[in-house]
């Protein structure tokens, strides 16, 4: 079985490695994935938690505090794919901790790196197959749990596919801690049984830092140049083919706004050099964070550009209003409770398959606002700025969904220390 599965990961490895050059994906930690850890890793049967990005890395903060309680005593490897989110798991560990990167899903591989670590068990932060990991990790009999799994619809039809496949993989996960009733269903739909799959939420709606980022956002206004009176506009997370659109209603409203400023945090900050030049474009005047915003008061009809890594949440903390990208071009979106949860007004999209029902419940409960088109986002945003107790709604209805859908790190909880603690016993 690994032969079989090498073999496949080394053709897609081929196939794979001119993009994954081209975009610099090769790091310093990228010897992690190759199976090479620290020669003085001590760690004592612990917690392995996964999280292959930012936004996985952020739903775990809570669960790791929690697992911290409920299991005292234990230390945590937390793993990660992308050296963005590695960053930002640097900041969870403690003391005894380790934070490494997934190994590539080769069998001589993996088996080093887990007959190195010897988890009490591994947790997969959403939907991650990785069968030689999966399988190696069955063989060792250390359980497998899936907390905040999601199975998109792209995916869901991928997955039926190769289900002959999968089915075996599956079946090698312990328990699957899902995010919707509709995960849960295609989950049995690929076969997995019912009884090793519970629905228990969303751990993205568990994140409680947002607080102490708006104590900053004071002086943030400050860095970035705003003046009193000013409003900010925030396109967060953007993507080729959106900046257009937002800087054409941008534009417009400038007519009737001339206090209202932009900021475009682009999705990949490599894009910010192209993102100015279409700035330039619009006759407008691009200012980068990463030159500390210099001088922006001085400039004529400043846009500003987000082009670091790790300042978004900073950024939405002193916004009037967001837009959130990946929504108006056929992306799937992106995460809107961070901007929500800091009692922002938001609007996205139509295309927000990746967050689907996340976007749905906040419009059902009119906690959000839907766009289509440049004309439509130009005309949300003028009866925003010219509606305050519009925007005073929309936040607390957004602050009431957030709050009666937290709890799932809790209960994600609860199921893995009851494996951790059969797997000691």
């Amino acid at each position: 079985m690994f032969i079989f599965y090498d073999l496949i990961f080394f053709i897609f490895s081929l196939i794979y490695l001119p993009v994954y050059l081209f975009r610099r994906k090769f790091h310093r930690g990228f010897m992690m994935r190759l199976g090479i850890l620290p020669r003085n890793l001590d760690l004592n049967r612990p917690i392995w938690v996964h999280a292959v990005s930012v936004g996985e890395v952020m739903a775990v903060r809570d669960l790791i505090e929690e697992l911290r309680k409920s299991c005292p005593g234990k230390n945590f490897v937390i793993s990660t794919v992308t050296a963005s989110g590695n960053k930002i798991a640097q900041g969870l560990a403690k003391g005894g901790d380790s934070v490494t990167y997934l190994p590539l899903d080769f069998g001589f591989i993996v088996k080093r790196v887990i007959d190195r670590i010897n988890p009490a068990i591994f947790v997969i932060a959403e939907t991650e197959i990785w069968p030689n990991l999966i399988l190696y990790l069955h063989r060792k009999n250390i359980p497998i749990i899936m907390v905040n799994g999601r199975i998109s619809d792209a995916s869901f039809k991928g997955y039926l596919r190769i289900k002959f496949l999968l089915k075996s993989i599956l079946e090698k996960v312990n328990f699957f801690c899902v995010q919707t009733e509709r995960d849960a269903e295609r989950l049995m739909c690929l076969g997995v049984l019912a009884s090793r799959i519970q629905v228990t939420g969303n751990m993205k709606f568990d994140r409680k830092d947002y607080q102490d980022v708006n104590k900053d956002a004071i002086d943030y206004r400050k860095k970035i140049g705003l003046e009193s009176g000013e409003r900010l506009l925030v396109a967060g997370s953007t993507h080729a083919g959106e900046e257009e659109i937002v800087l054409g209603a941008y534009k417009e409203l400038l007519n009737e706004f001339p206090q209202l400023k932009l900021l475009l945090a682009p999705r990949h900050p490599e894009r910010s050099k192209e993102v100015g030049k279409i700035v330039s474009k619009f006759g407008l005047r691009a200012v980068f964070s990463s030159l500390a915003f210099t001088c922006s008061t001085c400039i004529t009809k400043p846009v500003f550009i987000l082009d670091t890594i790790g300042q978004l949440t900073s950024v939405y903390a002193i916004a009037d209003m967001v837009f959130v990208g990946g929504s108006l071009i056929k992306k799937g979106g992106h995460n809107i409770l961070e901007p929500a949860s800091l009692g922002k007004p938001v609007l996205f999209g139509p295309h927000m398959f990746n967050f689907r029902d996340i976007a749905d419940l906040f419009l059902g409960n009119r906690a959000s606002l839907l766009v289509h088109n440049q004309d439509e986002l130009k005309a949300n945003i003028a009866y925003l700025l010219n509606n305050p107790s519009f925007v005073a709604g929309l936040a607390q209805r957004a602050k009431e969904v957030i709050l009666k859908n937290q709890g799932a790190s809790k209960r994600n909880a609860v199921y893995i220390k009851a494996y951790t603690q059969d797997k000691s016993s």
